[in-house]
């Protein structure tokens, strides 16, 4: 069935995860006809149930994060990294921040919470992730005031305290706040039993470092027009979690509320509407006409509160449901790690791969997706009419000389898309073509695009179009550079998303650089890590870390435009960009460049130097590799001809050097005396990892 409507999943909190887990397990469950984007500001979501066991030192983070990128994958939902700012009710827009707002037919809201304000000037402890970094940025031992006296400043003192931390916490009354007098006696022997200090009646403005002061929806909910509880902020919906008022808005979670029968903030509640959540936005979407199912949460839920392990090293947990309260007691620490054991393994009994996939690797995007080299040289010498002499290959052609004495340069590019968010495809894939001029040392002048979206309805392509062609616009306005025309095709038997862009700009004669030939004692300068092709056909097997890829794509987005200027400052003679072919491949077309009557030059390789994505040789190591690799295996061969290594490499770093890049580095040829100051400037200008990685020889090796 052609997708005809957009459902659009806003934030990452525990109901969609959950969502995300049922479709990619029953695929039957996911809504049929409609395209799926679920946006979020992180990539991983934490369980809120480990995060004091995390504070506390007793669980890694990636024992308690669910992987939502991983998730969206095995779905088949599009993941979209991006901070969400508001809501346009009336053209059913979510406001993005520096980039389009998303077009929905269908809202689901799980945002979860944010802490309130703290006049005292607390570190929030919600949202989560910025909380976590702020508590390691502090010296061990530091003292911490935490103001509150629920369940989650309570914890967090104790897992505070079994880090080694000092807290102390501020009540604004005489007693804790978690929900009876027996759990405020309880709790207050747990922090005894921790040493940890209660100050009671402290003002709300006093100091404090660490804010729990009750949680509240993001202001933006409000401000966009949703009906909302005055003193939460969060959204009030029907029993069916659709917005009171907005059909085709659903809340849940933190950030919604049951109006005829509320539920406090709590992840137990989140988990329980998924079910609901789920079959409703089916319906919904493929049923308009059928009620929804309405959920009916139950009276109360069970608490476990842990202590962190502050008593002897040996954690224990306090069970509370209503006004009892039970323990502390180290087996409900058991129960409580069990449950929340459990729960994690859910997400991680997912198939790493689908069906069938593993016996033959799925094959990669991006660049990994161009044709290999050893049939498209054949092609290309077949056409020239002398297969004995091809034509050498060059980064961009020379179209003419403009008027005023400029070299007028041209390139093409594209593949299918890389990943599945549009802007943030064309964003790569734009910097990626650009790159081609940057390697002559060109300025980036126009781009024409051709744009393949698929088969759909005319709403999802016009805005899976306009996602595009802003993403593409994204990369070229800051270079002053236009969009000046393209085409549009509709993609047939399936094919998805695909881009392909031609570029043009110019050059100063003195200023462009060839390939080569390359000089005896010129350096060789790689501008950034490689590895984006290992990383991302492990990501379609389900194998590659949140932070790997995180850190792989923030990088790639980084444009390379101002390296021109820099290179052109102190020296460059030849240079070229590293992509489909692997740093093997386009180093050896360096060497190659020689030209008629020339001899061609020699390079000695240091492999260690090579700067890797982090995951990137790890991966290779467990024998992970892009489609695309076996082909560019051939260029091996060139280590037993003009380029030596200076160390024996070992297996993991042979594959780096052919692993096929999208949005790779520059490789650039500079005279020895001017080198080091030409690394010192482009790390200074924000390329950290740049760094030599060889030397040209006299004569070849």
């Amino acid at each position: 069935m052609l997708p005809k409507h957009h459902l659009v999943l806003a934030g990452g909190g525990h109901s969609h995860a959950l969502l995300l887990r049922m479709w990619a397990m029953r695929p039957k469950r996911r809504p049929a006809g409609s395209l799926i984007s679920l946006v979020s500001r992180h990539s991983r979501a934490l369980y809120s149930g480990m995060v004091p066991g995390l504070v506390a030192g007793l669980y890694r983070q990636d024992e308690c994060a669910m992987d939502l990128r991983r998730l969206c994958a095995r779905a088949r939902v599009a993941f979209v990294l991006a901070e969400i700012n508001g809501l346009d009710l009336e053209r059913q827009e979510l406001l993005l921040e520096g980039r389009p707002g998303l077009r929905f037919d269908r809202l689901s809201l799980d945002l979860g919470a944010v802490t309130a304000s703290d006049p005292g000037g607390g570190q929030p402890v919600k949202p989560l992730e910025p909380f976590l970094a702020w508590l390691g940025s502090l010296p061990p031992g530091a003292p911490i005031r935490i103001r509150g006296g629920g369940q989650a400043a309570v914890e967090a003192a104790l897992a505070l305290a079994a880090r080694g931390y000092q807290p102390e916490l501020l009540l604004r009354g005489e007693s804790l706040s978690l929900g009876s007098r027996s759990a405020n006696r309880a709790g207050e022997r747990l922090l005894a039993a921790a040493s940890i200090p209660l100050q009671r009646l402290v003002p709300g403005d006093a100091p404090a470092d660490l804010a729990c002061t009750g949680s509240r929806a993001p202001a933006w909910l409000a401000a966009s027009g949703l009906p909302v509880d005055a003193s939460s902020g969060r959204v009030l919906t029907e029993p069916s979690l659709q917005v009171l008022g907005h059909p085709r808005l659903f809340a849940c979670g933190d950030c919604g509320l049951l109006a005829s029968d509320p539920r406090p903030a709590a992840g137990v509640w989140a988990v329980r509407a998924a079910p609901t959540l789920a079959a409703n936005l089916q319906r919904s979407l493929e049923q308009p006409e059928r009620r929804l199912r309405p959920w009916r949460p139950q009276a109360r839920a069970l608490q476990l509160l842990g202590d962190g392990g502050t008593r002897r090293g040996r954690p224990q947990a306090l069970a509370l449901w209503g006004p009892l309260a039970l323990g502390p007691s180290p087996w409900l620490w058991i129960l409580k790690e069990r449950i929340d054991r459990g729960f994690m393994q859910r997400f991680g009994a997912l198939s790493p791969m689908a069906a069938g996939a593993a016996s033959e690797p799925m094959a990669c995007r991006g660049c990994a997706a161009k044709l290999a080299a050893s049939p498209l040289a054949s092609a290309l010498a077949r056409l020239s009419g002398s297969p004995a002499n091809p034509p050498q290959p060059e980064d961009a052609a020379l179209v003419t000389t403009t008027a005023n004495g400029e070299l007028l340069l041209q390139s093409i590019d594209g593949f299918p898309a890389l990943i599945d968010d549009p802007w943030l495809n064309a964003r790569l894939t734009t910097l990626h073509a650009c790159s081609d001029l940057w390697a002559c040392g060109a300025r980036v002048t126009s781009v024409q695009a051709l744009v393949t979206v698929p088969e759909a309805g005319p709403r999802l392509q016009e805005e899976l179009l306009l996602q595009s062609l802003a993403g593409v616009r994204s990369v070229l306005d800051p270079l002053g550079a236009s969009l000046i025309g393209g085409h549009t095709l509709e993609g047939r038997d399936g094919a998805g998303l695909a881009l392909a862009l031609t570029v043009n700009g110019t050059v100063a004669p003195p200023h462009f650089w060839p390939k080569g030939p390359l000089q005896p004692g010129e350096l060789l300068l790689l501008s950034r890590p490689i590895g984006t092709g290992v990383l991302f056909a492990a990501a379609m097997a389900g194998a590659a870390e949140a932070a790997w890829l995180d850190g792989a794509l923030a990088l790639m987005q980084q444009s390379q435009a101002e390296l021109v200027a820099l290179l052109q400052a102190h020296g460059c003679r030849a240079c070229t960009d590293i992509t489909g072919f692997g740093l093997l491949g386009h180093l050896g077309e360096m060497v190659a460049a020689a030209g008629p009557g020339i001899a061609s030059a020699g390079v000695e390789l240091d492999g260690l130097a090579i700067p890797a994505l982090a995951g990137s040789l790890e991966l290779l190591a467990q024998g992970h590799a892009s489609s695309l690799a076996p082909s560019n295996a051939a260029a091996l061969a060139l280590l037993d001809g003009p380029i030596q290594l200076k160390a024996p490499p070992s297996a993991a770093q042979l594959g780096l050097l052919i692993d096929p890049q999208t949005c790779g580095p520059l490789l650039a040829a500079l005279p020895a005396e001017q080198a080091p100051a030409a690394l010192a400037a482009i790390r200074a200008a924000g390329f950290a990892e740049a760094t030599v990685i060889g030397r040209v020889l006299a004569t070849p090796p």
